[in-house]
């Protein structure tokens, strides 16, 4: 498959009975069916309480060093929980500072001393290639892994996320015996040519929103290049990631190549940021957090830091637009993995010609969204991943309401147990509300009016953020005006959320520095050395 979208989600309906391997039912008769509307809160409040129970062991809870799973040397565990009931999924081992240097240890001497970065690039391509393959085997269980930890519709992670993680590591193992450097004519009889060299010990720290997808990002492109890998997961989310690093070293992958530890920002993640042995760190997660872990690597060696931060993103329908579809790919770019999307298009700014028939009808798209076990058939939206995101979010609603923001839809818990939350929609926000400036990171959609181009252009790169953008209009010339001032660094023009393999991503301002995806993210973990020799009696210079 050439590329996959993330937007084609939106096209397509959970199948009857697909997953009826994976997942065993409760007593409730009821569950067999699929939610009812969020309109129906009483009925779709009870399907969420009796949730789906996946049938599938969970194995793999260890620290993964040299190609072993072993245990926290503390012997510390700590509970990953199911968003759907705050009821722990299963216990997983902490790692601590000990064990970052373990993982590094084991790093630097499988690329020092060991076979990958030495191995030729076509037999690190095969490795990959096989992964893959392995992958596809076992999608529904790792599908099942990723929404059990984090909420996600099964259906999504089985359908969308995990075959564009294959997609993504094929893509990097195509990149792997394709990376040279070049030959450069200088003044004088010289020999000049570049090469490109694997960068070293990468350490990589990924979030929970979208578990899989940020491993493949980070860890396809460094191992294309050559470099070995300590990868630190969210404490969130740490399952997929265990599980995936496995079918790695089934698939041949050297021990040492790839360590992966689970653990918590302030003692894991800022061990291995500050790591002296690491040669390059790459980051997604809040910009708070991203200015410490800079900051971090600074002190340190001085490491070379990439970094995808947060968004506030806008999402702009101009006058031409046709309402219907602007309100359904707006309602898209909101909502889409329960709002937890950094390029969520969390600022929807409407023409004021367009405003009122705008408001109405994505006030009645958020209340026909149905919200439930994600595990249910036709489920759009499950639960946040955890309590502090539900109380965060929760928080935000309450200052919209406060400042005078107008809520059309939602605002409150979805149900009585889990992380749930109805989908929001709040219209009269004001450029000045928290609502407006903060990432919430959650399903509410602030919707603003505007009167023109100019107007949109100066209030949409009025942020700190400058990660992506959405335009939804007819006009080509507004198109290219818009593409070219909006400082972001994705602009989807009548479309959004398109994640090909191929594709960069990444942001401006302080949503971050580098690219990820695509050729521009092989520089990321490669060092360009010239090298230069004197020629005698040269042919030709």
């Amino acid at each position: 498959m050439a590329s996959r979208r993330i937007s084609s989600f939106l096209s397509r309906s959970f199948t009857s009975g697909s997953a009826s391997s994976l997942f065993s039912r409760g007593n409730n008769s009821s569950l067999a069916r699929g939610i009812s509307r969020y309109s129906s809160t009483a009925t779709a409040a009870a399907a969420a309480e009796v949730p789906i129970v996946p049938s599938i062991s969970v194995n793999h809870t260890q620290l993964l060093i040299n190609g072993q799973f072993v245990d926290a040397a503390s012997g510390k565990t700590f509970p990953t929980l199911d968003p759907r009931t705050g009821e722990v999924i299963t216990n997983v081992a902490e790692g601590d500072v000990e064990d970052i240097n373990r993982a590094v240890s084991a790093a630097r001497k499988a690329f020092d001393e060991g076979p990958w970065p030495k191995m030729t690039a076509y037999e690190r391509s095969r490795i990959m290639l096989r992964f893959a393959d392995l992958v596809d085997k076992h999608n529904d269980e790792i599908a099942a892994l990723e929404t059990w930890d984090n909420g996600k519709p099964y259906e999504q992670s089985a359908k969308v996320e995990v075959p564009m993680f294959t997609r993504l590591f094929r893509y990097y193992a195509g990149w792997a015996d394709k990376i040279h450097g070049l030959t450069i004519p200088a003044d004088g009889e010289y020999h000049v040519h570049t090469l490109h060299e694997p960068i070293g010990v990468a350490g990589q720290i990924i979030p929970w929103n979208f578990p899989l997808l940020m491993y493949a990002w980070k860890v396809g492109p460094a191992l294309a290049c050559g470099n070995t890998v300590v990868i630190k997961t969210a404490e969130q989310t740490p399952l997929s990631a265990l599980y995936v690093s496995k079918l790695f070293h089934e698939a041949g992958l050297p021990e040492g190549v790839l360590n992966v530890i689970s653990g918590f920002g302030p003692t894991a993640g800022a061990a291995l940021a500050s790591h002296m042995d690491v040669d390059k760190l790459a980051f997604t997660g809040s910009t708070d957090t991203g200015k410490v872990v800079l900051e971090l690597a600074a002190r340190s060696n001085l490491k070379p830091v990439t970094l995808e931060l947060g968004g506030k993103s806008p999402f702009i329908v101009c006058e031409d637009a046709d309402v219907d579809q602007a309100v359904e790919l707006a309602h898209f770019a909101l909502f889409f993995n329960q709002g937890q999307c950094c390029c969520a298009g969390s600022r929807t700014f409407v023409h004021e010609r367009v405003y009122d028939e705008f408001i109405e009808k994505a006030k009645a798209r958020a209340i026909k969204r149905t919200v439930g076990d994600p595990f249910k058939e036709g489920i759009e939206q499950g639960p946040q991943v955890d309590s502090e995101q539900f109380e965060k979010i929760l928080r935000n609603i309450r200052s919209g309401i406060e400042h005078g923001a107008t809520l059309e839809a939602g605002g409150e818990r979805f149900g009585s147990k889990g992380y749930y939350i109805q989908p929001t929609v709040f219209s009269n926000v004001k450029d000045d509300m928290l609502i407006a400036k903060e990432e919430i990171f959650g399903p509410v959609q602030s919707i603003l009016k505007f009167k023109d181009l100019e107007e949109v252009i100066h209030r949409a790169n009025n942020t700190r953020y400058g990660l992506a953008a959405g335009v939804f209009t007819q006009n080509i010339n507004t198109a290219n005006i818009l593409t070219r001032s909006l400082r972001a660094g994705t602009v989807w023009i009548n479309c959004f959320d398109v994640f090909d393999a191929a594709i960069p991503f990444g942001g401006y301002k302080m949503s971050g520095h580098g690219r990820e995806k695509g050729i521009y993210s092989l520089s990321n973990y490669l060092q360009v050395k010239a090298v230069v020799t004197p020629l005698k009696n040269p042919a030709w210079l």
